[in-house]
Protein backbone atom coordinates (compact mmCIF):
# COMPACT_ATOMS: atom_id res chain seq x y z
CA UNK A 1 0.00 0.00 0.00
CA UNK A 2 1.23 3.03 -1.63
CA UNK A 3 1.39 6.39 1.77
CA UNK A 4 0.89 9.66 1.62
CA UNK A 5 4.23 11.13 2.66
CA UNK A 6 3.98 14.24 4.72
CA UNK A 7 6.13 17.24 6.22
CA UNK A 8 5.21 19.07 9.11
CA UNK A 9 6.42 22.87 9.24
CA UNK A 10 6.35 23.86 12.90
CA UNK A 11 6.29 20.50 14.37
CA UNK A 12 7.66 21.94 17.39
CA UNK A 13 4.46 23.76 18.33
CA UNK A 14 1.44 22.33 20.20
CA UNK A 15 -0.49 21.94 16.94
CA UNK A 16 2.93 20.35 15.53
CA UNK A 17 3.12 18.37 17.81
CA UNK A 18 -0.56 16.85 18.13
CA UNK A 19 0.12 16.18 14.61
CA UNK A 20 2.65 14.72 14.64
CA UNK A 21 1.12 12.32 17.01
CA UNK A 22 -1.95 11.51 15.51
CA UNK A 23 -0.36 11.07 11.99
CA UNK A 24 2.29 8.54 13.98
CA UNK A 25 -1.00 5.86 14.57
CA UNK A 26 -2.40 6.82 10.82
CA UNK A 27 -2.11 3.75 8.53
CA UNK A 28 -1.77 5.18 5.15
CA UNK A 29 0.40 7.99 6.11
CA UNK A 30 4.81 8.22 6.59
CA UNK A 31 6.33 11.03 8.20
CA UNK A 32 9.45 12.23 5.94
CA UNK A 33 10.49 15.19 7.75
CA UNK A 34 9.67 17.38 10.44
CA UNK A 35 10.99 21.02 10.98
CA UNK A 36 11.10 23.71 13.44
CA UNK A 37 13.50 26.92 13.30
CA UNK A 38 13.84 27.18 16.58
CA UNK A 39 14.79 23.15 17.11
CA UNK A 40 17.14 22.50 14.28
CA UNK A 41 19.18 19.95 14.42
CA UNK A 42 17.32 18.25 17.79
CA UNK A 43 15.33 14.91 18.06
CA UNK A 44 11.44 16.04 18.03
CA UNK A 45 11.40 13.21 20.58
CA UNK A 46 14.07 15.55 22.65
CA UNK A 47 11.45 18.09 22.88
CA UNK A 48 8.50 16.24 23.52
CA UNK A 49 9.69 13.34 25.35
CA UNK A 50 6.39 11.43 25.34
CA UNK A 51 6.72 11.14 21.49
CA UNK A 52 10.21 8.77 22.12
CA UNK A 53 10.06 5.95 20.03
CA UNK A 54 6.55 7.42 18.43
CA UNK A 55 8.99 10.34 16.03
CA UNK A 56 12.25 10.27 17.01
CA UNK A 57 13.07 12.14 13.58
CA UNK A 58 16.16 15.16 14.16
CA UNK A 59 14.26 18.64 12.91
CA UNK A 60 15.39 20.64 10.06
CA UNK A 61 14.91 23.78 9.37
CA UNK A 62 12.29 25.68 7.45
CA UNK A 63 14.64 26.25 4.54
CA UNK A 64 15.44 23.11 4.65
CA UNK A 65 12.46 21.61 4.20
CA UNK A 66 11.38 24.02 1.20
CA UNK A 67 14.16 21.96 -0.75
CA UNK A 68 12.18 18.80 -0.16
CA UNK A 69 10.27 17.21 -3.38
CA UNK A 70 9.47 13.94 -1.90
CA UNK A 71 6.20 14.76 0.01
CA UNK A 72 2.84 14.75 -1.33
CA UNK A 73 1.10 17.06 1.26
CA UNK A 74 2.99 19.35 3.50
CA UNK A 75 1.30 21.04 7.18
CA UNK A 76 2.19 24.32 8.01
CA UNK A 77 1.60 25.19 11.83
CA UNK A 78 3.54 28.44 11.55
CA UNK A 79 2.44 32.07 12.48
CA UNK A 80 0.69 33.96 9.92
CA UNK A 81 2.89 35.50 7.64
CA UNK A 82 5.80 33.42 8.43
CA UNK A 83 3.93 30.77 7.48
CA UNK A 84 2.68 31.63 3.65
CA UNK A 85 5.95 32.97 2.90
CA UNK A 86 7.53 29.52 3.85
CA UNK A 87 4.98 27.87 1.90
CA UNK A 88 5.39 29.88 -1.49
CA UNK A 89 8.18 27.70 -3.04
CA UNK A 90 6.44 24.35 -1.42
CA UNK A 91 2.87 25.04 -3.15
CA UNK A 92 4.84 26.26 -6.45
CA UNK A 93 6.15 22.79 -6.48
CA UNK A 94 2.64 21.13 -6.64
CA UNK A 95 2.86 19.49 -3.31
CA UNK A 96 -0.68 20.15 -1.71
CA UNK A 97 -0.62 22.35 1.70
CA UNK A 98 -2.41 22.51 4.32
CA UNK A 99 -2.17 25.63 6.70
CA UNK A 100 -3.22 25.87 10.06
CA UNK A 101 -2.63 29.60 10.19
CA UNK A 102 -4.54 32.44 9.54
CA UNK A 103 -2.89 33.42 5.92
CA UNK A 104 -5.14 31.83 3.21
CA UNK A 105 -8.53 32.08 5.51
CA UNK A 106 -9.35 35.53 4.98
CA UNK A 107 -10.89 35.86 1.26
CA UNK A 108 -10.06 39.50 1.09
CA UNK A 109 -7.07 41.13 1.12
CA UNK A 110 -7.96 44.55 2.35
CA UNK A 111 -9.93 42.47 5.43
CA UNK A 112 -6.70 40.35 5.99
CA UNK A 113 -4.59 43.48 6.12
CA UNK A 114 -7.02 45.27 8.43
CA UNK A 115 -6.41 42.02 11.16
CA UNK A 116 -3.18 40.81 10.15
CA UNK A 117 -0.37 43.13 9.60
CA UNK A 118 1.44 45.37 11.01
CA UNK A 119 4.77 47.44 10.78
CA UNK A 120 6.78 43.98 10.76
CA UNK A 121 4.71 42.51 8.51
CA UNK A 122 2.79 45.49 6.28
CA UNK A 123 1.66 42.74 3.50
CA UNK A 124 -0.01 39.58 2.75
CA UNK A 125 3.16 37.54 1.53
CA UNK A 126 0.96 35.47 -1.05
CA UNK A 127 -1.85 37.12 -2.38
CA UNK A 128 -1.46 35.96 -5.39
CA UNK A 129 -2.49 32.65 -3.74
CA UNK A 130 -5.71 33.25 -1.92
CA UNK A 131 -8.05 32.62 -4.21
CA UNK A 132 -6.89 28.95 -4.80
CA UNK A 133 -7.29 27.99 -1.37
CA UNK A 134 -10.18 26.30 -0.05
CA UNK A 135 -11.91 26.93 3.79
CA UNK A 136 -11.21 23.71 5.21
CA UNK A 137 -14.29 23.56 7.31
CA UNK A 138 -14.61 20.07 6.35
CA UNK A 139 -18.41 19.27 7.19
CA UNK A 140 -18.94 22.36 4.66
CA UNK A 141 -17.16 21.72 1.79
CA UNK A 142 -15.92 18.82 1.45
CA UNK A 143 -16.27 18.43 -2.42
CA UNK A 144 -14.10 21.54 -2.79
CA UNK A 145 -11.92 20.15 -0.26
CA UNK A 146 -11.13 17.10 -2.02
CA UNK A 147 -9.82 19.23 -5.42
CA UNK A 148 -8.19 21.73 -3.41
CA UNK A 149 -4.30 21.95 -3.34
CA UNK A 150 -4.31 24.58 -0.73
CA UNK A 151 -6.61 24.37 2.70
CA UNK A 152 -7.19 26.84 4.83
CA UNK A 153 -7.16 25.53 8.12
CA UNK A 154 -10.16 27.04 10.45
CA UNK A 155 -9.51 28.72 13.05
CA UNK A 156 -10.48 26.88 16.79
CA UNK A 157 -12.74 29.56 18.28
CA UNK A 158 -14.46 29.57 14.74
CA UNK A 159 -14.90 26.03 14.07
CA UNK A 160 -16.88 25.99 17.25
CA UNK A 161 -18.95 28.92 16.22
CA UNK A 162 -19.40 28.17 12.84
CA UNK A 163 -20.63 24.38 13.20
CA UNK A 164 -23.97 25.09 15.25
CA UNK A 165 -24.11 28.80 13.25
CA UNK A 166 -23.91 27.53 9.25
CA UNK A 167 -26.56 25.14 9.33
CA UNK A 168 -29.20 27.86 10.47
CA UNK A 169 -27.96 30.47 8.38
CA UNK A 170 -27.90 28.11 4.65
CA UNK A 171 -31.47 27.26 5.65
CA UNK A 172 -32.32 30.85 5.94
CA UNK A 173 -34.03 31.01 9.35
CA UNK A 174 -33.73 34.68 10.35
CA UNK A 175 -31.64 35.55 12.41
CA UNK A 176 -30.95 39.38 14.00
CA UNK A 177 -28.32 38.85 16.05
CA UNK A 178 -25.71 36.44 17.40
CA UNK A 179 -23.52 36.73 20.05
CA UNK A 180 -20.67 34.09 20.85
CA UNK A 181 -19.44 34.16 24.34
CA UNK A 182 -16.24 31.37 23.58
CA UNK A 183 -14.12 30.50 26.88
CA UNK A 184 -10.59 28.43 25.41
CA UNK A 185 -7.69 26.23 27.34
CA UNK A 186 -4.64 28.07 27.84
CA UNK A 187 -2.67 25.68 25.00
CA UNK A 188 -5.14 27.94 22.26
CA UNK A 189 -2.57 30.88 22.67
CA UNK A 190 0.46 28.56 21.94
CA UNK A 191 3.71 27.75 23.16
CA UNK A 192 4.96 31.57 23.12
CA UNK A 193 5.65 32.89 26.53
CA UNK A 194 3.07 35.35 27.34
CA UNK A 195 2.24 37.05 30.67
CA UNK A 196 -1.64 36.35 30.85
CA UNK A 197 -1.10 32.58 29.66
CA UNK A 198 2.34 32.08 32.89
CA UNK A 199 0.94 29.87 35.51
CA UNK A 200 0.28 32.44 37.80
CA UNK A 201 -1.68 34.45 35.78
CA UNK A 202 -4.02 31.93 34.62
CA UNK A 203 -4.29 29.39 37.09
CA UNK A 204 -7.47 29.76 39.20
CA UNK A 205 -8.20 32.75 37.18
CA UNK A 206 -10.55 33.18 34.58
CA UNK A 207 -10.56 36.28 32.08
CA UNK A 208 -11.73 38.07 29.02
CA UNK A 209 -9.52 39.60 26.42
CA UNK A 210 -9.95 41.03 23.15
CA UNK A 211 -13.40 42.09 23.51
CA UNK A 212 -15.44 44.52 21.33
CA UNK A 213 -14.52 43.21 17.52
CA UNK A 214 -10.95 42.70 18.24
CA UNK A 215 -10.20 38.90 18.03
CA UNK A 216 -8.58 37.96 14.77
CA UNK A 217 -10.75 35.20 14.74
CA UNK A 218 -14.04 37.52 14.54
CA UNK A 219 -13.78 38.31 10.75
CA UNK A 220 -13.20 34.16 9.95
CA UNK A 221 -16.34 33.88 11.22
CA UNK A 222 -18.09 37.16 9.54
CA UNK A 223 -16.83 35.36 6.39
CA UNK A 224 -18.34 32.20 6.33
CA UNK A 225 -21.60 33.46 7.93
CA UNK A 226 -21.78 35.69 5.45
CA UNK A 227 -21.53 33.61 2.64
CA UNK A 228 -24.15 31.27 4.10
CA UNK A 229 -26.78 33.96 4.74
CA UNK A 230 -25.76 35.84 1.06
CA UNK A 231 -25.71 38.94 3.08
CA UNK A 232 -23.39 40.82 5.10
CA UNK A 233 -23.46 39.48 8.81
CA UNK A 234 -21.83 40.79 11.90
CA UNK A 235 -21.15 38.97 15.09
CA UNK A 236 -19.72 39.98 18.56
CA UNK A 237 -17.45 37.57 19.69
CA UNK A 238 -16.15 37.66 23.30
CA UNK A 239 -13.44 35.29 24.40
CA UNK A 240 -12.09 34.32 27.20
CA UNK A 241 -9.09 32.19 28.64
CA UNK A 242 -10.06 28.95 31.03
CA UNK A 243 -8.00 27.67 33.57
CA UNK A 244 -7.13 24.29 31.80
CA UNK A 245 -4.95 22.94 29.15
CA UNK A 246 -7.19 22.54 25.97
CA UNK A 247 -10.80 22.66 25.29
CA UNK A 248 -13.44 25.61 23.66
CA UNK A 249 -16.97 25.51 25.06
CA UNK A 250 -18.96 28.29 23.16
CA UNK A 251 -22.30 29.91 24.48
CA UNK A 252 -23.77 31.60 21.69
CA UNK A 253 -27.13 33.56 21.85
CA UNK A 254 -29.39 33.48 18.89
CA UNK A 255 -31.94 36.27 18.46
CA UNK A 256 -34.27 34.10 15.83
CA UNK A 257 -37.98 33.73 15.03
CA UNK A 258 -37.81 29.71 15.67
CA UNK A 259 -37.57 27.32 18.70
CA UNK A 260 -34.35 25.90 19.99
CA UNK A 261 -35.96 22.40 19.15
CA UNK A 262 -36.56 23.72 15.52
CA UNK A 263 -32.95 24.80 15.00
CA UNK A 264 -31.47 21.63 16.96
CA UNK A 265 -33.59 20.02 13.93
CA UNK A 266 -31.65 21.68 11.41
CA UNK A 267 -28.48 21.32 12.60
CA UNK A 268 -29.27 17.42 13.27
CA UNK A 269 -30.28 17.11 9.83
CA UNK A 270 -27.15 18.70 8.51
CA UNK A 271 -25.10 16.82 10.55
CA UNK A 272 -27.26 13.25 9.94
CA UNK A 273 -24.10 11.38 8.42
CA UNK A 274 -20.94 13.26 10.11
CA UNK A 275 -18.94 11.40 11.92
CA UNK A 276 -17.45 13.97 14.06
CA UNK A 277 -20.64 16.17 14.95
CA UNK A 278 -22.61 15.24 17.41
CA UNK A 279 -25.76 16.85 18.32
CA UNK A 280 -26.87 16.60 22.10
CA UNK A 281 -30.46 17.11 23.69
CA UNK A 282 -31.47 20.37 25.39
CA UNK A 283 -31.27 18.22 28.83
CA UNK A 284 -27.33 17.07 28.27
CA UNK A 285 -25.37 20.44 27.71
CA UNK A 286 -22.23 19.62 25.87
CA UNK A 287 -19.29 19.50 28.37
CA UNK A 288 -15.09 20.12 27.57
CA UNK A 289 -14.60 16.67 29.26
CA UNK A 290 -16.15 14.56 26.39
CA UNK A 291 -14.08 16.18 23.86
CA UNK A 292 -11.15 16.10 25.15
CA UNK A 293 -8.57 14.25 22.78
CA UNK A 294 -10.69 13.65 20.03
CA UNK A 295 -12.10 15.40 17.23
CA UNK A 296 -15.71 15.73 17.95
CA UNK A 297 -17.72 18.91 18.24
CA UNK A 298 -20.98 18.42 20.29
CA UNK A 299 -23.96 20.72 19.95
CA UNK A 300 -27.00 21.39 22.41
CA UNK A 301 -29.65 23.77 21.63
CA UNK A 302 -31.82 25.45 24.37
CA UNK A 303 -33.40 28.45 25.60
CA UNK A 304 -36.05 30.71 23.25
CA UNK A 305 -38.72 30.60 24.92
CA UNK A 306 -40.59 34.03 26.33
CA UNK A 307 -38.87 35.80 23.61
CA UNK A 308 -35.63 35.00 24.83
CA UNK A 309 -32.49 34.00 22.63
CA UNK A 310 -32.06 30.76 21.51
CA UNK A 311 -28.96 29.60 23.25
CA UNK A 312 -26.44 27.22 21.15
CA UNK A 313 -23.72 25.26 22.90
CA UNK A 314 -20.70 23.74 21.15
CA UNK A 315 -17.57 21.84 22.62
CA UNK A 316 -14.40 21.03 20.95
CA UNK A 317 -11.08 20.55 21.40
CA UNK A 318 -8.87 23.34 20.41
CA UNK A 319 -5.72 21.17 19.46
CA UNK A 320 -7.92 18.29 17.87
CA UNK A 321 -11.13 19.31 16.05
CA UNK A 322 -10.11 22.92 16.38
CA UNK A 323 -6.79 22.65 14.38
CA UNK A 324 -4.66 19.52 14.17
CA UNK A 325 -7.40 16.66 14.17
CA UNK A 326 -9.60 19.03 11.28
CA UNK A 327 -6.00 19.34 9.42
CA UNK A 328 -5.92 15.52 9.24
CA UNK A 329 -9.50 15.06 8.52
CA UNK A 330 -9.21 17.60 5.46
CA UNK A 331 -5.55 15.62 4.52
CA UNK A 332 -8.12 12.17 4.38
CA UNK A 333 -10.09 14.18 2.05
CA UNK A 334 -7.96 15.56 0.01
CA UNK A 335 -6.25 12.27 -0.84
CA UNK A 336 -9.73 10.04 -0.77
CA UNK A 337 -8.79 7.99 2.28
CA UNK A 338 -11.26 7.00 4.89
CA UNK A 339 -11.93 10.77 6.23
CA UNK A 340 -11.98 8.82 10.17
CA UNK A 341 -8.74 7.51 9.45
CA UNK A 342 -5.83 7.87 12.25
CA UNK A 343 -8.72 10.09 14.23
CA UNK A 344 -10.93 7.06 15.70
CA UNK A 345 -8.51 4.76 17.95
Amino acid sequence: MTKVKIGILGATSYTGAELVRMLAFHPQVSIIYVSSQSYEGKRLSDIFPALAGINDRVLVSPEEAQRWTDVDCVFSCLPHAASAQLLIPIIDKGIKVIDLSADFRIKDINVYKKWYCDDKHPNHPAPQLIDKAVFGLSEHYREKIANASIIANPGCYVTSVLLPLLPLYKSGVKIDMVIADSKSGVSGAGRGLKQNTHFPEAHENFSAYSIGHKHRHTPEMEQELSLAAGKPVSITFAPHLLPINRGILSTIYINTDISAAECAEIVKKTYASEPFVRVREACDLPQIANIVHTNYCDIAFTGGTDGLPVIAVSTLDNLVKGASGQALQNMNIMFGLAETAGLLR
